[in-house]
């Protein structure tokens, strides 16, 4: 979700009109164009603004432009100019086509586009150099007239997702993924044209940072990700993602997942986080990741024993790795990927904990392994929901509830928790900087997590008699 605006940040929109005023008076034509377009079409709040200009040349338009505004010039080399500070970005139509394929065969990098920008160009052939029809809208911010000549505004009233051009489509792999976040943003039935084209293109070349970019949106803006994922499906390039590809057929027990394979349940439980989305966008990333890769260990250990049943041991520990592979390849950042491994593997502890009847031991020690366990809950609840017509969305609140309930009383809802002792604690004692400061810290943080020790001064007791007790050799 995109943050709100802060009242000193203009309006994006009025900005835009305040280009298209400028535009007109130096004898061109503004408009707006693409997401922030549709999304005003449907009557979602519009919190980024493309400006495309027609009729300037590109380096006349940033020194008028530079008059005005301060600009950020990063993307000038590509016709993109963003007004510094603000959510608006200023470009011309331009023509853009993949580099030719190496002679080696080896593709060449998302990056590698020939771009020659053309001023003069028509709006109808910019416009097919577009994606999607439905982001293929200009609308005249002076006027509010709407230039459609793909027929985007049809589509995007009957919730079709449609190429633009056939010609010019293929030019960016991309638009596969950006299909995929679309159709779940969006409730989008796609045009089997579009399947079948995406089903040609290949994606082995994308830009790993921009590969993670449309799945952050899928995750954090996605009302139905389980409709974008068969998208991915359909049109062949869930393969890219082999950790994901295993899951489609691979069987679980049907006392317990009614539903179907794996791939089926983790699309209900993705559907079902996405209806209980916190609004905080890197929560609801990290617990997003979570829910998508919980299960993709399951197709490495799933097998029927004689007695017919189908189980799958230790598949929570093979999804940690598989995970952890699945994030590399698009160079997810750091912090996402440790805040998101220790949901995979423990995921299923809110609900083992309250069907024994944990104590609060049992809760310190999942909150130092997850560092947050209201992320945990969030993941577990979506597995649990993920199972229908098994799911019980009140008994799964309850389990829910439950955990979150004892680790406020406990203070380790949102944290692991804060070591008792320190080092520095330990030094004092007598003990020699070493291995043995370690081995005191850890005995007394697991007397800490037992309930033993509640103050620093309790601790700092505990570690003599453990000196004491365990004298060095």
């Amino acid at each position: 979700m995109t943050p709100e605006r802060s009242a000193s940040t203009p309006d994006p929109q009025e900005t835009a009109r305040e280009i298209a005023r400028a535009v007109a008076g130096w004898g061109g034509r503004a408009f707006m164009v693409g997401g922030c377009v549709r999304d005003r079409l449907l009557g979602l709040d519009v919190h980024d603004v493309d400006v495309e200009v027609y009729g300037i040349e590109p380096r006349a338009l940033i020194d008028r432009l530079a008059d005005r505004w301060r600009l950020d010039l990063v993307g000038a080399a590509f016709g993109v100019i963003r007004l510094h500070g603000q959510p608006v970005d200023v470009s011309v139509p331009r023509r853009d086509s993949r580099a030719p394929r190496r002679d080696d065969g080896r593709a060449n990098a998302h990056r590698d586009f020939v771009v020659t920008a053309d001023p003069h160009m028509s709006v109808d052939e910019a416009v097919q150099r577009r994606d999607f029809t439905i982001n293929a809208i200009l609308l005249d911010p002076l006027t509010g007239e709407i230039v459609d000549p793909a027929g985007g505004r049809a589509d995007l009233e009957a919730r079709l997702l449609r190429h633009v051009s056939d010609a010019h489509f293929a030019d960016d792999p991309l638009r596969v993924l950006r299909g995929m976040q679309l159709v779940a943003r969006f409730d989008l039935e796609p045009d089997p044209r579009t399947v079948a084209l995406c089903r040609r293109m290949r994606l082995d070349d994308l830009s790993p940072e921009r590969v993670y970019e449309e799945w952050r949106k899928l995750l954090v803006l996605g009302r139905g990700i389980g409709r974008g994922l068969e998208f991915l499906r359909a049109t062949g390039h869930v393969d890219d993602y082999p950790e994901l590809a295993a899951t489609v057929g691979c069987p679980q027990d049907p006392r317990w997942h009614p539903e179907g394979d794996v791939w089926t349940h983790t699309l209900h439980g993705l559907d079902f986080f996405a209806r209980d989305r916190t609004g905080d966008a890197y929560e609801d990333l990290v617990v997003g990741f979570a829910v998508l890769l919980h299960d993709v260990g399951k197709a490495r250990v799933t097998r029927r024993d004689e007695d017919g049943r189908i189980r799958s041991p230790r598949h929570a520990e093979q999804s940690v790795e598989l995970a952890r592979a699945f994030l590399a390849r698009m160079r997810a950042p750091s912090r996402v990927v440790d805040d998101v491994l220790p949901l995979v593997r423990w995921h299923a502890s809110p609900r083992e904990l309250h069907d024994q009847g944990a104590g609060d031991a049992a809760i310190r020690r999942l909150a130092r392994r997850v560092g947050r366990i209201d992320r945990v809950a969030r993941v577990c609840l979506a597995d649990a929901m993920g199972r229908p017509p098994r799911s019980n969305e009140a008994t799964e609140r309850a389990v829910h509830d439950w955990i979150l309930e004892r680790a406020r009383a406990l203070e380790v809802i949102d944290r692991a928790p804060e070591p008792l002792l320190r080092g520095r604690d330990v030094l004092v004692l007598g003990v020699a900087p070493g291995p043995r400061v370690g081995e005191v810290l850890r005995e007394c943080y697991e007397a800490q997590l037992d309930g033993e020790i509640t103050t620093h001064a309790e601790a700092v007791a505990f570690a003599r008699r453990w000196l004491d007790e365990h004298p060095a050799r």
